[in-house]
C-alpha cells in the first residue's frame, strides 16, 4: 500500500503542476474536515478514512465522483422539480458550487498535496455523538444476536435516575455494533413499568414496547442526533423509564454482540415549549373517513398495500388529518422506507393548498436523518384542525434495484417477491417522522 501511495505522489509531481492549484493542506482537507469528518474518520461508520493525505489520495478521484453524483455527502433532502421544500434545513451537509469546483482542480492538477506547515486551520469535525452529554446509559449486558436469517426486535429497560420531571433537549442512539443494528427507537415508558416485562434489563417486542409512553428519538444507518429547537423541551418525568426498542437484522455468518448506549443532554428548567416526535403513515387499510391507506394502481376493490414482484415504479399513498383543536408548528420531518424504496414525498395541506415539507428522490435506507427546519418557531410551518399531511412512497421490485437484489441473495432467492407493509427488513414501510411542539403538560394526553 505504501509503495503505491509513493508512486501515486511520483506520478502527481511528473505533471506539470499548475502552482496555483488548490493543495490538501491549503484548500481540500479543510472540506474534508467538514462534510466527510463525521463518517470517515478511524472508528466512524464509513468504510474508508479520510484522516490524512496519505489516505485520501487513492481515494482523490472516487471523492470527486461521488460528490459531483450527489453520493456523498450523504444528504437526501434535496430540491426537485416537483418540490421546494418550505424552509431550508439545519446542517446541510452538501458541498458548495465553489468546494465542488475546488476538489476537482485539485484532482485534475495531480491531487497535490501542498506545504503541511502552511496548512490552513481545520473546521471542528461534525459528530454523530453528543457533545458532553448530561447521561450516557448503556445496556445492562451486551446482547447476543445470534447468526441467522430471522429478524429480532429486542427492548432494552434503562433507568435514567430522575425523581423529578427533566426535559430533554438532545437524544442519540449509539449503536454497538452496525453488522446487526437495523434502526432503534427510543421510547419514555411514563409509568416506569417496563423492569416487569424484562429479564436482565431486556425483552422481546414486535411491532411496539408495549408501555404507556411516548416517541423521544429515533437512529437510523448514518443518523445525526435528534435535537429540539432552543427554549423546548421533551418531558421525562421523574421514575420514568426509558425503553429502547432495536431491530436487529442478524449477520448470516456469527454471532454479534450488540452494547449500544443512550446519550441525552437535559435540564430541570420548564420550557416555554414541549417538543415530541410523531411518526405517522404505515397504514395497512384506509379508514372510514378516506384517511389512511389510499387507493393503489393495483388495487382490487379496498385499498391494499402490496409493491407486486417485478415492478419498477409502485407508488403508495398514505393521509393524516388533523383532528385535535390545536395549531401545532412542525419543527423537523424524515421519510421512512426500506430496501424497496426509491423515493419518498411528505406534503402538507392547508385548505386544500399543498406545501412540499420534504422528497427524498435517492432513497438510500443506509443513510437517513431527521430534517430540522432551519428557522425560528414562529416561521413554522404548522398543522391544526383539518389539515393534512399526505406521505407519498414510490417503490422498484425490481432486479434493477440494486437493494432488492442484495436482498434477495441473502435469503436465497434469485426473482422478487411481492411485498407487504411490515417491521421486517424484507417488508415496506411508507412512513413520516414528525417533530411537533405543544404547550407543556399535553404532551402525556397526546400519546
Amino acid at each position: 500500500m505504501r509503495t503505491s501511495l509513493v508512486l501515486l505522489s511520483l506520478l502527481a509531481a511528473c505533471t506539470d503542476a499548475d502552482p496555483d492549484a488548490p493543495t490538501w493542506h491549503g484548500d481540500v482537507a479543510p472540506i474534508v474536515q467538514e462534510h466527510c469528518a463525521a463518517c470517515h474518520t478511524a472508528g466512524n461508520i464509513a468504510p474508508f478514512v479520510l484522516d490524512s493525505y496519505e489516505d485520501a489520495l487513492p481515494m482523490s478521484q472516487a471523492l470527486l465522483q461521488a460528490v459531483e453524483r450527489g453520493d456523498m455527502p450523504p444528504w437526501f433532502a434535496v430540491e426537485t422539480d416537483e418540490c421546494d421544500p418550505v424552509l431550508p434545513f439545519e446542517g446541510d451537509m452538501r458541498l458548495s458550487d465553489e468546494e465542488i469546483e475546488t476538489l476537482r482542480l485539485w484532482v485534475e492538477a495531480g491531487s497535490p498535496e501542498g506545504d503541511p506547515d502552511d496548512a490552513a486551520p481545520l473546521p471542528e469535525a461534525p459528530s454523530l455523538e453528543l457533545t458532553n452529554p448530561d447521561l450516557s446509559l448503556e445496556w445492562s449486558s451486551p446482547y447476543l444476536v445470534k447468526s441467522g436469517t430471522q429478524d429480532e426486535f429486542m427492548c432494552f429497560v434503562l433507568d435514567p435516575g430522575n425523581t423529578e420531571t427533566m426535559w430533554v433537549s438532545e437524544v442519540q442512539l449509539l449503536p454497538g455494533n452496525t453488522a446487526v443494528d437495523h434502526h432503534g427507537l427510543v421510547y419514555v415508558d411514563v409509568e416506569g413499568v417496563a423492569d416487569d416485562l424484562a429479564t436482565d434489563g431486556s425483552f422481546p417486542c414486535f411491532g411496539n414496547p408495549g408501555v404507556d409512553g411516548y416517541l423521544l428519538g429515533t437512529w437510523t444507518p448514518g443518523a445525526a442526533p435528534t435535537r429540539v429547537p432552543e427554549n423546548t423541551g421533551m418531558p421525562l418525568p421523574g421514575g420514568a423509564r426509558l425503553v429502547v426498542q432495536m431491530h436487529y437484522h442478524p449477520d448470516l455468518e456469527e454471532d454479534q454482540i450488540d452494547e449500544s448506549v443512550v446519550q441525552l443532554k437535559w435540564t430541570e428548567e420548564e420550557p416555554e415549549w414541549a417538543a415530541a416526535q410523531a411518526l405517522l403513515g404505515n397504514d395497512w387499510k384506509q379508514s372510514s373517513d378516506g384517511t389512511g391507506l389510499q387507493p393503489g394502481p393495483n388495487d382490487d376493490g379496498e385499498p391494499v398495500f402490496i409493491i407486486p414482484a417485478g415492478e419498477a415504479n409502485h407508488v403508495e399513498e398514505m393521509l393524516y388529518t388533523q383532528e385535535i383543536p390545536i395549531e401545532f408548528p412542525l419543527f423537523s420531518v424524515g421519510t421512512h422506507m426500506h430496501y424497496v424504496g426509491t423515493d419518498m414525498k411528505i406534503t402538507l395541506e392547508k385548505e386544500g393548498e399543498p406545501t412540499c415539507l420534504v422528497q427524498t428522490p435517492n432513497w438510500d435506507f443506509n443513510w437517513q436523518r431527521v430534517y430540522n427546519f432551519d428557522a425560528p418557531i414562529d416561521e413554522l410551518p404548522t398543522i391544526g384542525q383539518g389539515d393534512s399531511l399526505r406521505m407519498r412512497c414510490t417503490f422498484d421490485n425490481s432486479l434493477g434495484n440494486p437493494f432488492v437484489a442484495d436482498a434477495l441473495r441473502e435469503q436465497g432467492l434469485d426473482e422478487p417477491v411481492d411485498v407487504a407493509l411490515g417491521e421486517e427488513t424484507l417488508d415496506e414501510m411508507c412512513l413520516g417522522l414528525f417533530g411537533i411542539l405543544v404547550p407543556p403538560g399535553l404532551v402525556d394526553q397526546l400519546f
